[in-house]
Protein backbone atom coordinates (compact mmCIF):
# COMPACT_ATOMS: atom_id res chain seq x y z
CA UNK A 1 0.00 0.00 0.00
CA UNK A 2 1.28 3.45 -0.87
CA UNK A 3 1.76 5.88 1.99
CA UNK A 4 -0.94 8.50 2.34
CA UNK A 5 1.34 11.55 2.13
CA UNK A 6 2.40 10.51 -1.38
CA UNK A 7 -1.08 11.28 -2.62
CA UNK A 8 -0.77 14.82 -1.36
CA UNK A 9 2.53 15.12 -3.27
CA UNK A 10 0.80 13.80 -6.37
CA UNK A 11 -1.91 16.43 -5.96
CA UNK A 12 0.73 19.17 -5.61
CA UNK A 13 2.48 17.87 -8.71
CA UNK A 14 -0.76 18.01 -10.71
CA UNK A 15 -1.38 21.61 -9.67
CA UNK A 16 2.20 22.55 -10.50
CA UNK A 17 2.12 20.91 -13.95
CA UNK A 18 -1.13 22.68 -14.82
CA UNK A 19 -0.31 25.81 -12.87
CA UNK A 20 -1.80 28.38 -15.27
CA UNK A 21 -5.05 26.47 -15.62
CA UNK A 22 -5.24 25.99 -11.88
CA UNK A 23 -4.66 29.69 -11.16
CA UNK A 24 -7.27 30.76 -13.68
CA UNK A 25 -9.75 28.48 -11.96
CA UNK A 26 -8.77 29.86 -8.55
CA UNK A 27 -9.42 33.45 -9.68
CA UNK A 28 -13.12 32.86 -9.13
CA UNK A 29 -12.40 31.92 -5.53
CA UNK A 30 -10.28 35.07 -5.13
CA UNK A 31 -13.11 37.26 -6.42
CA UNK A 32 -15.68 35.51 -4.25
CA UNK A 33 -13.59 35.82 -1.09
CA UNK A 34 -12.92 39.51 -1.79
CA UNK A 35 -16.59 40.24 -2.50
CA UNK A 36 -17.94 38.49 0.60
CA UNK A 37 -15.32 39.80 3.03
CA UNK A 38 -15.28 43.37 1.69
CA UNK A 39 -19.05 43.72 1.71
CA UNK A 40 -19.26 42.08 5.13
CA UNK A 41 -16.65 44.45 6.55
CA UNK A 42 -18.39 47.45 4.98
CA UNK A 43 -21.72 46.52 6.53
CA UNK A 44 -20.18 45.81 9.91
CA UNK A 45 -18.27 49.10 9.92
CA UNK A 46 -21.48 50.94 9.11
CA UNK A 47 -23.27 49.19 11.97
CA UNK A 48 -20.46 49.92 14.43
CA UNK A 49 -20.35 53.58 13.45
CA UNK A 50 -24.13 53.97 13.79
CA UNK A 51 -24.04 52.14 17.11
CA UNK A 52 -21.35 54.45 18.49
CA UNK A 53 -23.11 57.57 17.27
CA UNK A 54 -26.46 56.49 18.70
CA UNK A 55 -24.80 55.45 21.95
CA UNK A 56 -23.68 59.06 22.38
CA UNK A 57 -27.36 59.94 22.89
CA UNK A 58 -28.27 56.73 24.68
CA UNK A 59 -29.28 58.73 27.77
CA UNK A 60 -31.87 60.75 25.85
CA UNK A 61 -35.62 60.14 25.71
CA UNK A 62 -37.50 61.83 22.87
CA UNK A 63 -41.15 62.77 23.42
CA UNK A 64 -43.14 63.89 20.37
CA UNK A 65 -46.82 64.30 19.42
CA UNK A 66 -48.42 60.98 18.53
CA UNK A 67 -50.86 62.36 15.95
CA UNK A 68 -51.66 65.63 14.20
CA UNK A 69 -54.08 67.00 16.70
CA UNK A 70 -55.72 69.74 14.64
CA UNK A 71 -58.25 69.29 11.90
CA UNK A 72 -60.76 71.03 9.62
CA UNK A 73 -63.85 72.78 10.97
CA UNK A 74 -66.07 70.27 12.72
CA UNK A 75 -63.15 67.91 13.41
CA UNK A 76 -63.33 66.26 16.81
CA UNK A 77 -59.84 65.59 18.18
CA UNK A 78 -59.12 62.20 19.73
CA UNK A 79 -57.63 63.84 22.80
CA UNK A 80 -58.20 66.86 24.97
CA UNK A 81 -55.38 68.64 23.12
CA UNK A 82 -56.04 70.80 20.05
CA UNK A 83 -52.38 71.57 19.40
CA UNK A 84 -50.10 70.22 16.72
CA UNK A 85 -47.22 70.06 19.18
CA UNK A 86 -46.39 69.38 22.79
CA UNK A 87 -48.37 71.92 24.80
CA UNK A 88 -47.28 73.89 27.84
CA UNK A 89 -49.54 71.76 30.02
CA UNK A 90 -48.05 68.55 28.62
CA UNK A 91 -44.54 69.93 29.08
CA UNK A 92 -45.35 70.60 32.73
CA UNK A 93 -46.53 67.01 33.15
CA UNK A 94 -43.38 65.68 31.50
CA UNK A 95 -41.23 67.84 33.77
CA UNK A 96 -43.13 66.61 36.81
CA UNK A 97 -42.73 62.96 35.74
CA UNK A 98 -38.98 63.35 35.21
CA UNK A 99 -38.41 65.22 38.45
CA UNK A 100 -34.78 65.30 39.54
CA UNK A 101 -33.89 62.26 37.42
CA UNK A 102 -33.08 64.26 34.30
CA UNK A 103 -33.15 67.48 32.33
CA UNK A 104 -36.14 68.45 30.16
CA UNK A 105 -35.39 70.35 26.94
CA UNK A 106 -38.32 71.53 24.75
CA UNK A 107 -37.45 71.91 21.05
CA UNK A 108 -39.06 73.81 18.17
CA UNK A 109 -38.09 72.63 14.70
CA UNK A 110 -38.83 73.16 11.03
CA UNK A 111 -37.10 73.11 7.64
CA UNK A 112 -36.14 76.26 5.79
CA UNK A 113 -34.15 77.77 2.98
CA UNK A 114 -31.24 80.08 3.73
CA UNK A 115 -28.61 82.13 1.94
CA UNK A 116 -24.99 82.70 2.91
CA UNK A 117 -22.86 85.05 0.81
CA UNK A 118 -25.47 84.86 -1.98
CA UNK A 119 -25.21 81.06 -2.03
CA UNK A 120 -28.49 79.22 -1.35
CA UNK A 121 -28.95 76.24 0.91
CA UNK A 122 -31.56 74.29 2.82
CA UNK A 123 -31.56 72.74 6.29
CA UNK A 124 -33.33 72.25 9.61
CA UNK A 125 -33.95 75.05 12.07
CA UNK A 126 -34.14 74.33 15.79
CA UNK A 127 -35.49 76.82 18.31
CA UNK A 128 -33.89 76.33 21.74
CA UNK A 129 -33.58 78.20 24.98
CA UNK A 130 -29.94 79.41 24.99
CA UNK A 131 -29.53 77.99 28.50
CA UNK A 132 -30.39 74.50 27.19
CA UNK A 133 -27.91 74.51 24.29
CA UNK A 134 -24.69 73.70 26.21
CA UNK A 135 -26.46 70.80 27.95
CA UNK A 136 -26.11 68.63 24.85
CA UNK A 137 -24.36 70.66 22.13
CA UNK A 138 -20.77 71.88 21.97
CA UNK A 139 -18.89 74.34 19.77
CA UNK A 140 -16.09 73.82 17.29
CA UNK A 141 -13.72 76.70 17.99
CA UNK A 142 -11.64 76.14 14.83
CA UNK A 143 -14.07 78.44 13.01
CA UNK A 144 -13.55 81.21 15.53
CA UNK A 145 -14.40 81.85 19.15
CA UNK A 146 -18.13 81.34 19.39
CA UNK A 147 -20.75 81.31 22.11
CA UNK A 148 -23.89 79.27 22.77
CA UNK A 149 -25.51 82.24 24.52
CA UNK A 150 -27.24 83.42 21.37
CA UNK A 151 -29.54 86.40 21.26
CA UNK A 152 -32.49 87.11 18.98
CA UNK A 153 -30.20 88.14 16.11
CA UNK A 154 -27.70 85.27 16.36
CA UNK A 155 -27.56 81.64 15.26
CA UNK A 156 -25.40 78.55 15.56
CA UNK A 157 -24.77 76.48 12.43
CA UNK A 158 -23.87 72.82 11.94
CA UNK A 159 -20.50 71.44 10.88
CA UNK A 160 -21.61 70.51 7.34
CA UNK A 161 -22.98 73.98 6.64
CA UNK A 162 -19.80 75.58 7.98
CA UNK A 163 -17.64 73.35 5.80
CA UNK A 164 -19.75 73.62 2.66
CA UNK A 165 -20.02 77.42 2.86
CA UNK A 166 -16.51 78.05 4.26
CA UNK A 167 -17.89 79.97 7.23
CA UNK A 168 -16.33 81.87 10.09
CA UNK A 169 -17.87 83.18 13.27
CA UNK A 170 -19.40 86.55 12.43
CA UNK A 171 -20.59 85.59 8.93
CA UNK A 172 -24.12 86.70 8.10
CA UNK A 173 -26.92 84.32 7.13
CA UNK A 174 -30.36 85.09 5.70
CA UNK A 175 -33.10 82.68 6.73
CA UNK A 176 -36.32 82.19 4.80
CA UNK A 177 -37.74 81.38 1.38
CA UNK A 178 -35.62 82.43 -1.58
CA UNK A 179 -38.65 84.16 -3.08
CA UNK A 180 -39.39 86.16 0.05
CA UNK A 181 -38.79 89.88 -0.31
CA UNK A 182 -37.81 90.32 3.32
CA UNK A 183 -35.68 87.70 4.97
CA UNK A 184 -34.11 88.32 8.38
CA UNK A 185 -30.33 88.51 8.46
CA UNK A 186 -28.63 86.99 11.50
CA UNK A 187 -25.06 86.74 12.71
CA UNK A 188 -23.40 83.33 13.06
CA UNK A 189 -22.30 83.22 16.69
CA UNK A 190 -20.67 79.77 16.56
CA UNK A 191 -20.21 76.49 14.71
CA UNK A 192 -21.35 73.26 16.35
CA UNK A 193 -19.31 70.10 16.65
CA UNK A 194 -20.38 67.36 14.20
CA UNK A 195 -22.85 64.89 15.72
CA UNK A 196 -23.42 62.36 12.94
CA UNK A 197 -26.37 60.00 13.32
CA UNK A 198 -28.10 60.70 16.62
CA UNK A 199 -31.19 59.31 18.30
CA UNK A 200 -32.38 62.54 19.91
CA UNK A 201 -34.00 63.88 16.74
CA UNK A 202 -31.75 66.96 16.56
CA UNK A 203 -29.49 66.55 13.53
CA UNK A 204 -27.54 69.77 13.70
CA UNK A 205 -24.81 68.88 11.18
CA UNK A 206 -26.93 70.38 8.41
CA UNK A 207 -28.98 72.53 10.77
CA UNK A 208 -29.30 75.95 12.31
CA UNK A 209 -29.97 76.63 15.99
CA UNK A 210 -31.79 79.86 16.86
CA UNK A 211 -33.07 81.51 20.02
CA UNK A 212 -36.50 80.09 20.90
CA UNK A 213 -38.02 83.58 21.19
CA UNK A 214 -36.80 84.50 17.71
CA UNK A 215 -38.17 81.19 16.39
CA UNK A 216 -41.72 81.78 17.66
CA UNK A 217 -41.69 85.40 16.46
CA UNK A 218 -40.66 84.18 13.01
CA UNK A 219 -42.68 80.97 12.65
CA UNK A 220 -45.37 81.23 15.34
CA UNK A 221 -46.47 78.25 17.41
CA UNK A 222 -45.40 79.59 20.80
CA UNK A 223 -45.66 76.93 23.51
CA UNK A 224 -46.31 74.25 20.89
CA UNK A 225 -43.04 72.31 20.78
CA UNK A 226 -42.28 69.76 18.08
CA UNK A 227 -40.54 67.51 20.57
CA UNK A 228 -39.25 67.40 24.12
CA UNK A 229 -35.93 65.77 24.90
CA UNK A 230 -35.24 64.31 28.33
CA UNK A 231 -31.58 63.80 29.20
CA UNK A 232 -31.63 61.30 32.05
CA UNK A 233 -28.98 61.21 34.76
CA UNK A 234 -28.77 57.41 34.80
CA UNK A 235 -29.49 55.27 31.72
CA UNK A 236 -30.80 52.52 34.01
CA UNK A 237 -33.73 54.80 34.86
CA UNK A 238 -34.87 55.26 31.24
CA UNK A 239 -37.58 52.61 31.31
CA UNK A 240 -39.06 53.92 34.57
CA UNK A 241 -39.00 57.53 33.38
CA UNK A 242 -40.70 56.60 30.09
CA UNK A 243 -43.45 54.82 32.00
CA UNK A 244 -43.90 57.79 34.34
CA UNK A 245 -44.17 60.23 31.40
CA UNK A 246 -46.70 58.04 29.62
CA UNK A 247 -48.81 57.70 32.75
CA UNK A 248 -48.78 61.44 33.38
CA UNK A 249 -49.58 62.60 29.85
CA UNK A 250 -51.53 59.74 28.26
CA UNK A 251 -53.44 58.46 31.29
CA UNK A 252 -56.66 60.46 30.86
CA UNK A 253 -56.73 60.45 27.05
CA UNK A 254 -58.85 58.27 24.75
CA UNK A 255 -55.79 57.60 22.62
CA UNK A 256 -52.10 58.31 23.29
CA UNK A 257 -51.22 61.94 22.57
CA UNK A 258 -47.44 61.49 22.70
CA UNK A 259 -44.89 59.03 21.38
CA UNK A 260 -41.91 58.10 23.50
CA UNK A 261 -38.71 56.62 22.10
CA UNK A 262 -35.04 56.32 22.94
CA UNK A 263 -31.80 55.22 21.32
CA UNK A 264 -32.48 51.54 22.00
CA UNK A 265 -35.41 51.30 19.60
CA UNK A 266 -33.70 53.34 16.88
CA UNK A 267 -30.49 51.35 17.25
CA UNK A 268 -32.40 48.08 16.85
CA UNK A 269 -34.22 49.38 13.77
CA UNK A 270 -31.14 50.75 12.02
CA UNK A 271 -29.01 47.72 12.90
CA UNK A 272 -31.65 45.38 11.50
CA UNK A 273 -31.87 47.44 8.29
CA UNK A 274 -28.10 47.51 7.84
CA UNK A 275 -27.85 43.78 8.55
CA UNK A 276 -30.43 43.06 5.87
CA UNK A 277 -28.61 45.21 3.31
CA UNK A 278 -25.26 43.64 4.23
CA UNK A 279 -26.64 40.12 3.89
CA UNK A 280 -28.15 40.96 0.51
CA UNK A 281 -24.90 42.44 -0.80
CA UNK A 282 -22.89 39.48 0.50
CA UNK A 283 -25.33 37.13 -1.23
CA UNK A 284 -24.64 38.91 -4.51
CA UNK A 285 -20.91 38.51 -3.85
CA UNK A 286 -21.53 34.84 -3.13
CA UNK A 287 -22.70 34.35 -6.73
CA UNK A 288 -19.06 34.65 -7.80
CA UNK A 289 -18.29 31.65 -5.59
CA UNK A 290 -20.94 29.63 -7.43
CA UNK A 291 -19.26 30.56 -10.70
CA UNK A 292 -15.92 29.58 -9.16
CA UNK A 293 -17.38 26.25 -8.06
CA UNK A 294 -18.32 25.45 -11.67
CA UNK A 295 -14.82 26.41 -12.80
CA UNK A 296 -13.17 24.24 -10.14
CA UNK A 297 -15.47 21.35 -11.03
CA UNK A 298 -14.49 21.67 -14.69
CA UNK A 299 -10.76 21.75 -13.86
CA UNK A 300 -11.08 18.70 -11.63
CA UNK A 301 -12.96 16.75 -14.30
CA UNK A 302 -10.22 17.64 -16.79
CA UNK A 303 -7.61 16.49 -14.28
CA UNK A 304 -9.38 13.13 -13.91
CA UNK A 305 -9.66 12.69 -17.68
CA UNK A 306 -5.95 13.48 -18.21
CA UNK A 307 -4.83 11.01 -15.53
CA UNK A 308 -7.00 7.98 -16.31
CA UNK A 309 -4.01 5.69 -16.94
CA UNK A 310 -2.27 6.93 -13.77
CA UNK A 311 -5.44 6.16 -11.82
CA UNK A 312 -5.63 2.67 -13.40
CA UNK A 313 -2.04 1.88 -12.45
CA UNK A 314 -2.59 3.08 -8.86
CA UNK A 315 -5.72 0.96 -8.52
CA UNK A 316 -4.05 -2.11 -10.05
CA UNK A 317 -1.19 -2.07 -7.52
CA UNK A 318 -3.59 -2.13 -4.60
CA UNK A 319 -4.32 1.53 -3.92
CA UNK A 320 -7.65 1.84 -2.13
CA UNK A 321 -10.52 3.81 -3.59
CA UNK A 322 -10.52 6.13 -0.57
CA UNK A 323 -6.90 7.06 -1.26
CA UNK A 324 -7.71 7.91 -4.88
CA UNK A 325 -10.58 10.08 -3.70
CA UNK A 326 -8.31 11.75 -1.19
CA UNK A 327 -5.73 12.55 -3.88
CA UNK A 328 -8.23 14.53 -5.93
CA UNK A 329 -9.78 16.14 -2.87
CA UNK A 330 -6.27 17.24 -1.91
CA UNK A 331 -5.98 18.88 -5.32
CA UNK A 332 -9.30 20.70 -4.88
CA UNK A 333 -8.24 21.73 -1.37
CA UNK A 334 -4.94 23.15 -2.70
CA UNK A 335 -6.77 25.18 -5.36
CA UNK A 336 -9.17 26.50 -2.72
CA UNK A 337 -6.36 27.29 -0.30
CA UNK A 338 -4.40 29.23 -2.93
CA UNK A 339 -7.46 31.19 -4.04
CA UNK A 340 -8.53 31.86 -0.46
CA UNK A 341 -5.04 33.01 0.58
CA UNK A 342 -4.76 35.46 -2.30
CA UNK A 343 -8.36 36.57 -1.78
CA UNK A 344 -7.79 37.11 1.94
CA UNK A 345 -4.76 39.31 1.31
CA UNK A 346 -6.62 41.30 -1.34
CA UNK A 347 -9.65 41.61 0.96
CA UNK A 348 -7.65 43.55 3.53
CA UNK A 349 -6.45 46.09 0.97
CA UNK A 350 -9.68 46.34 -1.03
CA UNK A 351 -11.92 46.22 2.04
CA UNK A 352 -9.93 49.01 3.71
CA UNK A 353 -10.26 51.16 0.58
CA UNK A 354 -14.00 50.47 0.23
CA UNK A 355 -14.70 51.28 3.89
CA UNK A 356 -12.67 54.50 3.69
CA UNK A 357 -14.45 55.58 0.49
CA UNK A 358 -17.99 54.68 1.58
CA UNK A 359 -17.94 55.61 5.28
CA UNK A 360 -15.11 58.12 5.48
CA UNK A 361 -13.41 56.46 8.45
CA UNK A 362 -11.59 53.19 9.13
CA UNK A 363 -11.74 53.53 12.91
CA UNK A 364 -13.64 50.25 13.20
CA UNK A 365 -11.93 48.33 10.38
CA UNK A 366 -9.70 46.21 12.61
CA UNK A 367 -12.41 45.50 15.17
CA UNK A 368 -12.89 41.71 15.63
CA UNK A 369 -16.47 41.88 14.32
CA UNK A 370 -15.17 43.46 11.11
CA UNK A 371 -11.94 41.60 10.44
CA UNK A 372 -13.63 38.25 11.17
CA UNK A 373 -15.15 38.33 7.68
CA UNK A 374 -11.73 37.70 6.10
CA UNK A 375 -11.06 34.24 7.60
CA UNK A 376 -14.78 33.41 7.31
CA UNK A 377 -14.78 34.17 3.57
CA UNK A 378 -11.51 32.24 3.14
CA UNK A 379 -13.03 29.20 4.85
CA UNK A 380 -16.12 29.41 2.64
CA UNK A 381 -13.86 29.56 -0.44
CA UNK A 382 -11.94 26.44 0.58
CA UNK A 383 -15.14 24.53 1.41
CA UNK A 384 -16.65 25.45 -1.97
CA UNK A 385 -13.58 24.06 -3.72
CA UNK A 386 -13.59 20.81 -1.78
CA UNK A 387 -17.31 20.32 -2.45
CA UNK A 388 -16.70 20.98 -6.16
CA UNK A 389 -14.03 18.28 -6.17
CA UNK A 390 -16.18 15.57 -4.57
CA UNK A 391 -17.81 14.20 -7.70
CA UNK A 392 -14.61 14.15 -9.80
CA UNK A 393 -12.85 12.39 -6.89
CA UNK A 394 -15.65 9.84 -6.61
CA UNK A 395 -15.62 9.26 -10.37
CA UNK A 396 -11.86 8.68 -10.36
CA UNK A 397 -11.99 6.23 -7.45
CA UNK A 398 -14.72 4.10 -9.09
CA UNK A 399 -12.92 3.53 -12.39
CA UNK A 400 -12.24 -0.02 -13.54
CA UNK A 401 -8.43 -0.48 -13.34
CA UNK A 402 -8.24 -2.57 -16.54
CA UNK A 403 -10.31 -0.13 -18.62
CA UNK A 404 -8.36 2.80 -17.18
CA UNK A 405 -4.97 1.29 -18.15
CA UNK A 406 -6.20 0.47 -21.67
CA UNK A 407 -7.56 3.97 -22.25
CA UNK A 408 -5.76 6.36 -24.57
CA UNK A 409 -5.07 9.93 -23.61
Amino acid sequence: MIKGDIFFNLAVRSVRINFLRSMLAAIGIVIGVVAISSMGMLGTNMQLEVKDQLSASANTIVVSPDVVRMGPPGFTPSSSSTSNGITKNELAKITMAVGSNGTVIPVYSTNTEFTINSVAGRGSVYGLNPLDIPKFLSLNQTYGNGTTDIGAGEVLVGAEIAQNFNLRVGTRIRIGSFNSASRPELRIAGVLQPRGTVADGISTDNGIVVNDNWYTNQYGGENEWNQVNVIVNDVDDISGIESAISEKVNANEKTPVIRIRDATSQLATETAALSTVTTFIMAIGGISLLVAAVSIFNVMMMSVSERIQEIGILLSIGTEKGEIRRMFLYEAFILGLLGAAVGGACSLAIGYTVVEAMIGTTAYFFEPASILYVPAAMLIGVVVCVISGMYPAWRASNMDPIDAIRSEE
